[in-house]
């Protein structure tokens, strides 16, 4: 791999890390507020308890779903 690379590399993996950092932010926020149960990566997807029954969603998808969820509640 050339210096490039490697940068890009890093670079993805710290964009990947801030992402997931704030989906989780959104799962806790959306559990304090009594919207979901739980939530966390199962499987390769996102898992989120929500209304009795698991929702496996994309981390994007997760990540819109909560925001959404938090939306309602704060409007």
């Amino acid at each position: 791999m050339n210096d490039d690379e490697l940068l890009k590399q890093r670079l993805n993996l710290e964009l990947e890390s801030i992402s997931m950092n704030q989906l989780t932010e959104l799962g806790n926020r959306a559990i304090q507020l009594g919207l979901i149960a739980g939530h966390g990566y199962r499987g390769g997807q996102y898992e989120i308890l929500h209304q009795g029954k698991a929702v496996m969603l994309s981390p994007t998808e997760a990540q819109v779903f909560l925001s959404e969820l938090i939306k309602r509640v704060d409007s």
